[in-house]
């Protein structure tokens, strides 16, 4: 089956040196956008399993034609994928018509040199009637055959494309080596990254991360400011990967400086942000934002100061009642110029807080995770971890795919 599309693929590219009529009589889909993604042409077959007209669609973001979590995928993995190979085979994503209904496709997609730009030329096939398609593939390639019979220079030339292709696969794949690499060792320094642990009289923080590829978007620090007062950070950046990792490792550095010389709580919050906002202010369209929570710890007064800034809330369990720090204001990097307060509690001998990213309640839900803490409030942080974690790993099993994975534990003691 990859074999027969491929070779539909490669016979489609001459056709597309043809004029309009011969876009819209193919079985196909077929779109061409700009590095913008802004769509510059496309054929009818599509514009009509669409349920739009060309005029709808001519020179329209091709966000309009993808849902919330394609669009994702297609800013995070589609353009930077073209700008690397130039090329795209066999990637599956879901198209909305007209009507909100998704259409699975499958894209193959070849990034050309236009003088002065670069046109990114796609063929989009649909999915849900693959036995009709694959009649209609081996029609088309008999009208290609004859369709070659007529263009030998353009034979010619794809040849030459075809040798250059392969130059350009070949050297590729030595990229791609060097990439994993690189990958590797920056994922060695995002780990070491992370702050370690701290166990004393006062105070006892275990910590566990797991990313769910080689980089992670999720990030916490752990710093003594003195004898008495301790600064707790825990943030999850949008998305995971690559882009994730570079914005939470900048953070890093912000965070560091500022809870090491005994910032405010409501300062190191509206820095991050600030931070956030004046890094994207001149491209929204890779805007990345991030939720967290920042604890400053008194053991002397047995009090937390705290802001939640849209993440999930922290699990505290004092003289066996379960409370909760749920968000206090939105996420940083969302909005321009918020106002962020800070709020305090206080609490007694032997309690403990469980601080996490949602990756862990997107396996575990709260009200089950909960439970747990509660039942397992006695054991000792080290045996916590290993039940959380096991625990995790087992949920695991019943999902394709899971988010990056943080939590703290947090005696106060």
């Amino acid at each position: 089956m990859i074999k027969r599309h491929h070779l539909y693929y490669e016979n489609v590219r001459s056709l597309l040196l043809m004029d309009v009529k011969i876009l819209d009589g193919l079985p196909c889909g077929y779109v061409a956008l700009n590095d913008s993604g802004t769509i510059q042409s496309i054929n009818q077959p599509l514009v009509d399993r669409l349920g739009y007209t060309k005029d709808e669609l001519h020179q329209k973001h091709f966000d309009v034609l993808l849902s919330p979590s394609a669009r994702l995928f297609y800013q995070l993995y589609f353009f930077p994928m073209m700008r690397v190979q130039e090329k795209i085979e066999e990637m599956y994503i879901s198209l909305l018509t007209n009507d909100g209904v998704e259409l699975p496709v499958l894209l193959n997609a070849n990034r050309k040199n236009k003088g002065d730009t670069f046109l990114n030329e796609c063929i989009v096939i649909p999915m849900s009637k693959r036995n009709e398609f694959e009649d209609e593939l081996i029609q088309a390639r008999k009208d290609a055959e004859m369709a070659f019979e007529e263009k030998n220079k353009a034979n010619e030339a794809l040849e030459v494309k075809q040798r250059e292709l392969l130059i350009l696969l070949n050297k590729n794949k030595l990229y791609q080596e060097k990439i994993e690499t690189e990958l590797q060792l920056a994922k060695k320094i995002q780990e070491v990254s992370l702050t370690l642990p701290i166990h004393n009289e006062e105070i006892s923080i275990t910590t566990f991360y797991k990313p769910s590829s080689e980089l992670s978007g999720d990030i916490f620090g752990i710093y003594n400011i003195n004898d008495f007062q301790y600064g707790v950070i825990i943030i999850d950046v949008m998305g995971h990967g690559i882009s994730s990792a570079l914005v939470s490792l900048s953070l890093r550095s912000l965070f560091q400086t500022l809870i090491s010389k005994g910032e405010s709580v409501e300062t190191v919050i509206k820095e991050l942000d600030h931070y956030l906002n004046t890094l994207f202010e001149n491209n929204s369209d890779i805007r990345h934002y991030a939720t967290g929570i920042h604890l400053h710890i008194n053991t002397e007064k047995r009090e937390i100061e705290f802001i939640n800034a849209g993440h999930p809330p922290v699990v505290i369990i004092d003289n066996e009642e379960i409370n909760y720090l749920h968000s206090t204001s939105p996420p940083i990097g969302l909005l321009d110029d918020l106002e962020f307060k800070a709020s305090k509690v206080s609490y007694t001998n032997t309690s403990r807080l469980f601080l996490y990213t949602d990756g862990i309640t997107d396996l575990v839900p709260i009200k089950e995770l909960s439970s747990v803490l509660k039942d397992c409030n006695d054991e000792q942080p080290a045996v916590l971890k290993n039940i959380l974690s096991n625990l995790i790993q087992e949920k695991e099993k019943n999902f394709s795919e899971s988010d990056d994975q943080s939590f703290m534990i947090i005696d106060l003691l």
